[in-house]
C-alpha cells in the first residue's frame, strides 16, 4: 500500500473518531425528551410589556410570546409557558424547571458560562431617554448642559455625561428617577431603551416619548441547556433566529406590539435577506 492511501485512511480514521467523539457529547437528552413527550417548556417574562405580559384575561401575551410559540409550531410540539424573572430564568434552566428561555436576556460572555446561547442574536437593546413630548428633543447634543435623570450604578451615566455634558441626577431606584422625571426636576431619564418601552407601552406615561436613536446596543439572547447548545437544541434555535431575520418576521412583531422600530433589526434583514430575491 503507498503512502498516499495509507494517509488517506489515517485521514478518514481521524474523522471517524472526531465525529465519535462529538457524538458522544451531544447526548440531546433535552431536544429527546421534548420530542417524546410532545411539550416544551419555556420561560417567558410575564412583567415586561411588550415583550411578554398578561393582558386583561390574564394570557401570556407579547412579541416574546409570539415567538415562544413559533418554537413549538415549528417543532410540532405543544407549548407550555412559564413566566420568569430577571433573577431566576438563567437557575430555572440549570435546574430543568423549563427546557428553554426567551426572556430579554442580554447575551454575556458570563452567562455563557451557565446557558446556552446559540446565535445570531435576536435582538438588541441599548441606552436611551425618556423625556416629556413638549420639550422635542430630536438629538442627544439638545441634552447638552441640562440635568438628566438616571440610576445610580448605571453604566449609561458616566457614558452620557460625558459624551453629551449633561448633569447627571442619580437616584437608588428606577421609580424615584421617574417620579422626579414626573416632578420636572429632570429634563429626561436615561436607561435601557427596552425598559422605557416597556414603560411607555404600559398606558402611564403618554405625555412622554423616547425620541432619540439607541447608542451603545447590547444583543438579546435567548437560552438552551448549555450541555446542547453545540447540539442538536442549539443548531435549531440557530436556524429559528437566521430565518426569523431572513424572513423580517421580528420586524413584524416590533409592529405588531407597537415597539419603536430598531436598526438592529434592519440590518439582520438586509444581511440575512436571500440575494436572488
Amino acid at each position: 500500500m503507498n503512502n498516499f492511501f495509507k494517509n488517506t485512511i489515517s485521514s478518514l480514521a481521524l474523522v471517524a473518531m472526531s465525529a465519535g467523539t462529538v457524538s458522544a457529547q451531544c447526548t440531546n437528552d433535552v431536544w429527546n425528551k421534548v420530542m417524546s413527550n410532545g411539550k416544551i417548556v419555556i420561560g417567558v417574562k410575564a412583567d415586561y410589556k411588550p415583550w411578554g405580559f398578561r393582558d386583561d384575561s390574564g394570557n401570556l401575551v407579547g412579541m416574546e410570546i409570539d415567538m415562544a410559540m413559533d418554537v413549538a409550531a415549528k417543532m410540532g410540539v405543544e407549548a407550555e409557558l412559564v413566566p420568569v424573572q430577571s433573577s431566576n430564568r438563567m437557575q430555572f434552566l440549570e435546574q430543568g424547571k423549563i427546557d428553554m428561555m426567551i426572556a430579554t436576556m442580554s447575551d454575556r460572555a458570563d452567562r455563557r458560562k451557565i446557558v446556552g446561547i446559540p446565535g445570531p442574536n435576536y435582538y438588541t437593546s441599548g441606552t436611551n431617554i425618556m423625556a416629556p413630548k413638549a420639550l422635542g428633543f430630536t438629538s442627544w447634543e439638545d441634552l447638552r448642559g441640562k440635568k438628566v435623570c438616571g440610576k445610580q450604578g448605571a453604566f449609561y451615566n458616566q457614558i452620557t455625561e460625558e459624551r453629551y455634558g449633561v448633569e447627571i441626577m442619580a437616584f437608588t431606584g428606577n421609580a424615584e428617577a421617574k417620579q422626579a422625571l414626573r416632578d420636572r426636576k429632570c429634563v429626561a431619564w436615561v436607561y435601557d431603551d427596552s425598559s422605557i418601552g416597556s414603560d411607555l407601552s404600559s398606558g402611564n406615561w403618554d405625555e412622554f416619548e423616547m425620541p432619540l436613536a439607541s447608542e451603545d446596543d447590547n444583543p438579546w439572547g435567548l437560552g438552551v441547556p448549555l450541555a446542547e447548545a453545540s447540539c442538536v437544541f442549539g443548531n435549531f434555535m440557530s436556524g429559528m433566529q437566521y430565518n426569523w431575520h431572513r424572513e423580517g418576521s421580528l420586524i413584524a412583531l416590533e409592529e405588531k406590539w407597537g415597539i419603536k422600530p430598531t436598526a438592529f433589526l434592519q440590518m439582520q434583514n438586509e444581511r440575512n435577506s436571500d440575494w436572488i430575491e
